[in-house]
């Protein structure tokens, strides 16, 4: 059997398998919606809710579920965390020393097959982590289900009948992903037809921000026709930790005297576009060059091929741009490691197109310190132009313009800096954030519990 035969006959079985995983979804989805909800809580109860997320690593995601679990547990709430990994080495201490309340359940299942699927793979795990919150509720179970990333699981989780689900949309999970052939076309169709079907079955809907609000509306049409309008509600930003790490923050040994620091904080991943700083600093001028380093610092995982790829490409355009001596790099920074950074850099590079909302520019502003972001998605809501920082196209030449101009002017830095701090504290606190959301929770709680009143 030839190799492009016997890869037609895989791809043809993973096609039904999937096909065949759709029907038994489509029903649960219509049981969930049949079945009646858990009856009121007693007077005096706390609302107990469930926070379901397929990988407790490090990344933005990852820190807004965190700070929102802490929001809603500072708000007198019982949480906890439910998730198909979570390692200890490479987590968030919130998740690690006892603050919050973590369950990993299919953590043997694989995360993805021969270096593929990991869609489905994401899909099997979550049903796994949901199908188990769903014994649990047979002894007590919880009042408010709080999902992001995954909505396969939705279904599963209607069958635990709590008073609400709310699920958080950090950007439709379909656009993620390139259909490069007709094979990987078929096998996207039921998984994406799934995702669009499953998101409505939330009894809210959240985005994090209005760029990905209006990529909801497109990726999901059907939705849209149906009235589903998800709500923006901005990843917050724990400004008393900020503060905490900011009081721990040291000296950075390869920074010389003199010498000024430019700062790109994203994980090693192609689609952060942080060949853009690297190309930024090589359009310097000399006598600015010869006094600056950039430093790249983010999330790395060794075990995940493309971070370990990409973090040798970024040397090697380094290397082919002549500033490999002026870069730097740094692998999963410590929170302190970023203060640090944060306090002694200049300015903040952030690369990303059409990031989904990005809390890196949040965290800098926080710290007083002037971004220069790419002038698309996330960025046009964060960033105030010539206020807080600069929004440019992806040109080198013209992010070198803004970036010299930081580096000459010392008043110009101050001036933005003290502004970013304000807005990031007026817009995007996690005490903002929490409001927002212990209110909607109280909502779906209180709606159930006027529907129980009016039954009896």
């Amino acid at each position: 059997m030839s190799l492009k035969l016997g890869m037609a006959v895989a791809w043809t079985w993973i096609f039904l398998i999937v096909f065949l995983v759709t029907a038994p979804v489509l029903l649960l989805v219509l049981l969930g919606w049949l079945l009646p909800r858990r009856s009121a809580r007693s007077a005096g109860q706390k609302i107990r809710i469930a926070f379901v997320h397929p990988d407790l690593g490090i990344g933005g995601a990852e820190r807004l579920v965190v700070d929102a679990a802490v929001a809603l547990q500072n708000h007198g709430h019982e949480v906890e965390m439910f998730t198909a990994r979570h390692e200890k080495d490479h987590c968030f201490e919130e998740t690690r020393n006892g603050t919050l309340k973590v369950h990993v359940f299919g953590d043997f299942l694989p995360r993805r097959i021969c270096g593929r699927f990991y869609a489905a793979c994401a899909y099997l795990r979550m049903c796994w982590v949901s199908l188990r919150i769903l014994l649990l509720s047979f002894a007590g179970g919880f009042h408010v289900l709080i999902v992001d990333q995954v909505s396969i699981c939705l279904p599963i989780l209607r069958l635990a009948r709590p008073h609400g689900i709310i699920f958080y949309c950090h950007y439709p999970d379909y656009l993620l992903t390139t259909k490069s052939s007709v094979l990987k076309r078929l096998y996207r169709f039921p998984l994406d037809l799934m995702e669009e079907l499953t998101t409505g079955m939330a009894d809210q809907i959240y985005v994090n921000s209005s760029f990905t609000a209006g990529v909801f509306a497109e990726a999901f049409p059907l939705l849209d026709c149906l009235g589903i309008i998800p709500s923006v509600l901005y990843p917050p930003l724990n400004l008393q930790d900020q503060d905490s790490n900011a009081s721990k923050a040291g000296e950075l040994s390869f920074l010389k005297p003199g010498e000024q620091l430019l700062l790109s904080i994203n994980r090693f991943e192609r689609k952060k576009n942080v060949g853009l700083a690297i190309r930024t600093l090589a359009e310097l001028p000399s006598e600015l060059f010869a006094k600056t380093k950039l430093v790249l610092a983010g999330g790395y995982d060794e075990r995940l091929p493309e971070n370990v790829e990409h973090a040798a490409e970024l040397e090697a355009l380094a290397k082919s741009l002549g500033v490999a001596e002026h870069v730097v790099q740094m692998r999963s920074v410590s929170a302190t490691q970023k203060a640090s950074l944060l306090r002694h850099a200049a300015a903040l590079l952030y690369t990303p197109d059409r990031e989904h909302f990005g809390i890196v520019p949040v965290e800098a502003m926080y710290a007083r310190l002037p971004v220069v972001a790419v002038n698309t998605g996330g960025p046009l809501e964060s960033i105030v132009e010539n206020e807080t920082g600069y929004l440019r196209p992806q040109d080198p030449k013209a992010w070198a313009e803004c970036v010299a101009k930081l580096l000459r002017d010392t008043e110009l830095r101050k001036r933005l800096g003290e502004a970013g701090r304000r807005r990031a504290r007026e817009k995007f606190s996690l005490e903002a954030f929490g409001k927002i959301l212990h209110g909607s929770v109280e909502q779906l709680d209180g709606d159930l519990s006027k529907k129980s009143k009016k039954s009896e």
